[in-house]
Formats: C-alpha cells, structure tokens, sequence
C-alpha cells in the first residue's frame, strides 16, 4: 500500500473517529444536544465506510446514504451485508435532525441506539483494515 493511499484511509478513519467522539460529547452535554448527535452517529458510519471503500481503490459517490455505501462495501467484503440495516437506521440522521421542518427531537433512547451502532459499525471497519491505516486512539474528557 502507497503511503499516500494509507493517509487517505486514515484520514478518513479519523474524521469517522472524531465524529463518533462528537455525538458522545453532545449526547452527554447538559442539557444533551440530541439532535447534533445522532448526526455525528451517521456522519461516523459514512465516513468509515467511506475509508474502508479508498482501500479497496473504489471511489465513493458524493452520497450521505450509509445503506447504499455499505452494499458497495460488501462488493468487496460480503460481511458488510450484516450492517445494511444500521446503513438504513443511520442515513436518515444525515437531514431529519439537521433541518427544521423534518422532526421531532430525538429521544435519549434514539441517540444511545445511534452511538452504540455507530460505534459497532465504526470498530467493524477497523476490523476489516490494516492496523497501520487505523488512527491513532484518543481520549475524550
């Protein structure tokens, strides 16, 4: 692998890592900012993808649809067949939450779900990788 190529996906992790970090943050901010968070659960998941997808050379679409990039995913890996639902529990958060009109506040209940598989899915992909493009660890205080 090109160094150039292992920056991509680790920049790609990263930016996946940092959004996972991001919608615990909120989620655990008083008063919790629900909304802003489960966006930062499908931005996580998209992003993940989205790296995993540049180390197998496969340019992404300009798309926010977590469900259609996971099946382009299991093209190459048919175990991200098993993530096609939380593809689809994810990729609305891209806009309902984000704009008014769409929406009612997520519940505390909704934006645990949405961590807890943004972060599941988040560590599949790292599974899926070479260590060396995974990011390095950091901590949220």
């Amino acid at each position: 692998m090109t160094t150039a190529k292992m920056q991509l996906v680790q920049s790609w992790l990263t930016k996946a890592q940092h959004d996972l970090a991001s919608a615990r943050v909120l989620a655990d901010h008083r008063p919790p900012l629900r909304d802003t968070a489960v966006y930062h659960c499908q931005q996580c998941a998209e992003k993940a993808v989205k790296g995993y997808l540049a180390f197998c050379d496969d340019e992404a679409e300009r798309v926010h649809d977590v469900e259609r990039l996971v099946r382009q995913a299991s093209q190459y890996a048919t175990e991200f067949g098993q993530w096609v639902d939380v593809g689809a529990q994810l990729t609305p958060y891209a806009r309902i939450y984000r704009y008014p009109g769409y929406a009612e506040e997520p519940t505390a209940v909704q934006v645990a779900q949405a961590v807890a598989v943004a972060d599941a899915f988040y560590n599949f992909v790292l599974a899926q990788l070479p260590v060396e493009t995974h990011p390095p660890q950091f901590d949220v205080e």
